[in-house]
């Protein structure tokens, strides 16, 4: 399982604030591509696609108020129902669902969460999604 910490910015590469700035930019769409948005802050593509899914800007105030997690799950009833009650059981209170229709038997499910109420830790989170029988490549997408 992952581990997450909340480490002081000066004690890192500045290369990560420079990933952050970078996917703050696209996000916002000041900037259109990636090759622009990393020219504009000082670092390499490969850099960037290398850091920017497991870096993340955040202050106190919202640390693990919001999450993003992608799943692959397979095309049989009950479990997303099953996905779902996991989610209950950690008092997370899901904002959105995305579900694509399945192709070959398995359907990707991008869910967004509130997690300022939830009871358990992420990585708990996690693993108990993982434990689902018919749930694959669970991933935590983004944290705020």
């Amino acid at each position: 399982m992952d581990k997450y910490y909340i480490v002081d910015q000066s004690l890192l590469p500045d290369t990560f604030s420079k990933v952050i700035e970078a996917r703050q930019l696209l996000d916002s769409g000041k900037i259109k591509s990636i090759s622009e948005a990393v020219k504009k802050v000082g670092i390499s593509r490969g850099s960037f696609y290398k850091y920017k899914d497991l870096v993340y800007e955040t202050d106190e105030a919202n640390w693990n108020r919001k999450a993003v997690i992608s799943l692959m799950l397979d095309d049989q009833r009950g479990i997303l129902s099953a996905v779902l009650k996991k989610f209950a059981d950690s008092k997370a209170s899901i904002l959105t669902i995305n579900q694509n229709i399945p192709i070959h038997k398995v359907a990707s499910v991008v869910i967004s969460l509130d997690l300022s109420t939830m009871e358990i830790t992420i990585d708990e989170l996690l693993q108990s999604i993982k434990d689902v029988d018919g749930t694959s490549k669970v991933n935590l997408v983004s944290i705020e």
